[in-house]
């Protein structure tokens, strides 16, 4: 997910509106565009949005691109405010974003960068009421696509989810960007697209609502966007990875960028999510695991989540097997808790009982005690399947 999904959006997801009855949502960005040297174009679509543009940008990335970025909007016209991105997506610098963009009188954000680069700029625009525009130069989440933003502390931690009332205006994924990027970013957005079939079916069997808004029931064509997404992993994702890693854009790498992008970006707020991000949100009251990207985290979260749902053997070797294959953590060693205790498990156990958090979709009575028990259990089958 993107990135994760708890707390306010939960909340606006499980109380059902009585407007909306059994009324079935579906949301999304306006235009998505993937190709490579798409970056190139930013200023015709930006254009069309708003003539004034705050961008916000990643340290890397306003270092690496912001020259060519500036260039590609004033040659179209547009007034551009730069600003470069804290680091972390917390309140302060949402509202650092949102002072910059007032005194700008900007029509419209862009945000470029990673996943929490682009939930500080959709924050921003919805704050001051303006068009919003997500680059994402990492295929590492489904953030671009979604109106959701996470905020965390200065150090890491999860804190809660806040909404827009629109998604993105344009989403502009220049693939010969992405490559650029280390592969375990790609593989990381894998981590993360693969939860997106199995939380959409927890959310299914629990009747949950989505995250379109208030909450509706999910409509056919959401839920047949998370199969894709999963099908399109199974069939691409091994190939896509052996290929970025050589460096080569092929149809594989194409793919993959799409269903860890717009796919489970479509899915996962159209579907909803479950154990796997509400695990997840829970292991990051545990320091070790903040060296790790949020769908690096994800991945070990689906076999807890496939274990809490009791779900076929095959099916969790499926999906270790994937993740392993792909360098994903799926055990806890993986994940730097090789000697966690059993009442830091607990922890977890209790903080992903939060009444507020995803993990209530999964549909099966649960507990912290049953949560500690399925992250203990989901390791030593990852590490029998792996022989770790």
């Amino acid at each position: 997910m993107a990135n994760d999904m708890s707390r306010s959006a939960a909340q606006a997801a499980q109380i059902p509106d009585k407007r909306h009855g059994h009324s079935r949502g579906y949301g999304g960005p306006l235009r998505y565009v993937q190709g490579p040297g798409v970056l190139d174009d930013i200023g015709s679509y930006a254009a069309a949005l708003s003539d004034r543009a705050l961008v916000l940008m990643d340290g890397f990335v306003q270092d690496t691109y912001g020259p060519r970025v500036t260039e590609a909007l004033e040659a179209a016209g547009v007034t551009v405010t730069a600003l470069r991105f804290g680091g972390e997506s917390t309140d302060a610098e949402v509202a650092r974003c949102t002072e910059a963009a007032r005194a700008a009188g900007v029509g419209m954000v862009i945000g470029i960068g990673g996943g929490k680069t682009l939930d500080t700029g959709k924050l921003t625009a919805r704050n001051v009421a303006a068009r919003i525009m997500t680059v994402p130069t990492i295929a590492s989440t489904d953030s671009p696509t979604s109106a959701i933003g996470v905020i965390y502390t200065e150090d890491g931690v999860y804190v809660r989810v806040e909404q827009s009332p629109r998604n993105p205006d344009v989403v502009l994924v220049d693939s010969d960007v992405i490559l650029k990027a280390p592969v375990r970013f790609l593989a990381a957005g894998m981590g993360d697209a693969l939860s997106t079939w199995y939380e959409a079916r927890s959310n299914l069997d629990s009747r949950s609502k989505n995250y379109i808004a208030g909450g509706y029931a999910p409509s056919i064509a959401g839920i047949q966007i998370a199969r894709a997404c999963h099908d399109t992993l199974m069939r691409d994702g091994l190939a896509a990875y052996d290929a970025a890693r050589a460096g080569c854009l092929t149809p594989a790498v194409e793919n993959i960028i799409e269903a860890n992008t717009l796919l489970s970006g479509l899915g996962f707020e159209n579907c909803g999510v479950s154990a796997a991000h509400g695990v997840h949100d829970a292991l990051t009251v545990l320091e070790p695991t903040h060296d790790f990207m949020h769908g690096e985290k994800v991945a070990f979260g689906i076999i807890c989540l496939l274990v809490l749902e009791n779900r076929a053997p095959e099916e969790i070797a499926e999906a270790v097997t994937f993740c392993a294959a792909i360098g994903l953590p799926v055990t806890l060693a993986d994940l730097g808790l090789a000697k966690v205790s059993d009442a830091d498990l607990l922890r977890v156990g209790e903080a992903a009982m939060d009444p507020a958090s995803v993990i209530h979709s999964v549909p099966v009575p649960l507990s912290p005690q049953k949560i500690a028990a399925a992250i203990r259990a989901a390791d030593a089958t990852a590490t029998r399947l792996t022989g770790r």
